[in-house]
């Protein structure tokens, strides 16, 4: 089984459980007890191999990731940081600012979206600040959950993969093995990713057009409500400054974390220029080291103001906490069913696949690689995970570095991966993106598949137009692509509006 389609039958069960019963939690552990019970049957080891390889090699091992615990430290403080501002009637109080300036449901959509196109630093703070923030303005245009949740996910990982400084950017440079500038590649490859572009292209048309389709139209006809948990005890001396001073102090201070610990404030030839430190940075470890210096300085300027007492604001602290237990243990289970996949070798599978096609379907390889990736980020949970598989593959297949198929190929390889991570029920942004918007995981992950289909479809079409062109240079190519692409996407929302019930 290992090396095998049957490495990858594990998540598969796992995703088609969770679309089915709706239930995620057991959906995701049935998942790691088939990897653990395939990978047992391959080693010849019995229950006593089963039971170790799930729990010690698996869950226990991913709790105890340097990286998973950074991410999962600043899950909590940043709930924390959440429960500060509305326990300080920041968030209330700026939503009452926002009523004399929001006026209607498109324009509490189209800020939801513009947030969340400026805060492209890192995925993980977009899909929570951004929830935090617009929450409490979309709640009272009568905007779902679930299309809070879709709006904060289409502008988490797709605006991530276009932005140059980005944790992102730095992790595909990181997958450029040859002397080549690795943030150079990554650049030349942004107006290729076509996945990315009609994604948010698709979310203005949506809003302007005042067009739903599938389960999303349920809800957004429905309109149900549930309170914030959060919203009840609030304080009434807070002010727009409660929420615009923590938020802003995030995005500083992550900024400054990140950069530090890529090396911008080292001395002698440890020194790394701005770009360069974003590029070697530790995107977990700066978070953290963000995050939690700006909690302290929000709870002294609270305390100073009296807007909370010292005691308020550590009762935030377990509050926050619990707020964020069901995305911590989606993101546990999600890990450990990763780490099953990985020990089947799934990636290696995939690897051969793709190489095996690459040289009898040259002008149809980028539109392959977008699927490829697309289904292998979808069944993993993990976007990084892909790039790190095929971008290698990409260059070794293409070593020309002025042969256009090569940038293409690496942009569809990107951009299959967003589209597969933006859907995935196992992925970290969506599970994020579901814990921003307060939206029930499995809900959001059922709205929102039909509109990744929807991209993906107009996008695998678009990288075939590109496939094809590629000989005419790499302007022309991408021109003609983008007015393909573009026309299909702008053309088949308004036939699929026309035609809808």
């Amino acid at each position: 089984m290992t090396g095998t389609f049957w490495s990858l039958v594990p998540p598969i069960v796992a995703i088609a459980l969770a679309l089915i019963t709706k239930e995620v939690y057991s959906s995701l552990f049935i998942g790691i007890l088939i990897g653990g019970a395939f990978f047992a049957i391959d080693a010849h080891s019995g229950f006593t191999g089963f039971f170790t390889h799930v729990f010690s090699d698996g869950m226990i091992k991913q709790l105890s990731d340097p990286w998973n615990v950074g991410i999962l430290v600043f899950l909590v403080v940043l709930g924390t940081m959440v429960a500060l501002m509305n326990k300080a009637g920041g968030s209330s109080a700026f939503g009452e600012w926002a009523k004399k300036h929001i006026k209607t449901k498109v324009g509490a959509q189209v800020a939801t979206i513009c947030l969340g196109i400026l805060i492209f630093i890192d995925d993980y703070f977009n899909c929570l600040t951004v929830g935090s923030v617009m929450r409490p303005i979309t709640k009272k245009y009568k905007v779902s959950r679930e299309k809070l949740a879709y709006l904060i996910d289409a502008t988490a990982a797709p605006i991530c993969i276009i932005a140059p400084i980005s944790s992102w950017a730095a992790a595909v440079a990181g997958f450029v093995s040859e002397g080549e500038n690795g943030l150079a590649l990554f650049c030349k490859a942004i107006p290729f990713n076509f996945y990315a572009f009609f994604t948010i292209g698709m979310m203005f048309l949506l809003v302007f057009l005042k067009f739903d389709f599938g389960s999303m139209a349920n809800y957004e006809n429905a309109r149900n409500e549930l309170p914030d948990e959060e919203e009840r005890n609030v304080t009434t001396r807070g002010t727009v400054f409660d929420l615009v001073f923590p938020i802003a102090s995030l995005i500083v201070l992550c900024t400054i974390g990140m950069i530090y610990t890529g090396g911008f404030f080292a001395s002698g030839e440890d020194h790394k220029n701005f770009v360069d430190a974003f590029a070697n940075s530790d995107a977990s470890v700066g978070l953290v080291l963000g995050s939690f210096a700006a909690l302290v300085l929000t709870i002294i300027v609270f305390a100073v103001r009296r807007v909370l007492s010292f005691k308020d604001c550590m009762d935030c602290i377990p509050d926050g906490f619990k707020a964020m237990v069901p995305a911590i243990l989606i993101l546990t289970l999600a890990w450990t069913l990763k780490a099953m996949t990985d020990s089947l070798d799934a990636s290696k599978y995939v690897a051969g696949v793709v190489s095996g096609s690459a040289q009898g379907l040259k002008s149809f390889l980028p539109a392959i690689i977008f699927i490829i990736a697309g289904f292998l980020a979808f069944a993993t949970g993990t976007s990084w995970g892909t790039f790190g598989i095929l971008i290698p593959i990409c260059i070794a297949v293409f070593p020309e570095v002025s042969d256009p198929l090569r940038i293409i190929s690496i942009s569809a390889c990107m951009a299959g991966a967003v589209a597969g991570d933006h859907c995935s029920p196992i992925s970290d942004t969506t599970i994020m993106a579901s814990a921003g918007a307060q939206c029930e995981h499995v809900n959001h992950v059922a709205t929102q598949l039909p509109y990744v289909t929807h991209v993906v479809a107009v996008s695998f079409v678009t990288y075939i137009v590109a496939g094809f062109t590629q000989g005419l240079g790499i302007v022309a190519s991408g021109i003609i692509s983008w007015i393909v692409g573009a026309s299909l996407l702008v053309g088949s929302l308004i036939i699929r509006k026309k035609y809808a019930k």
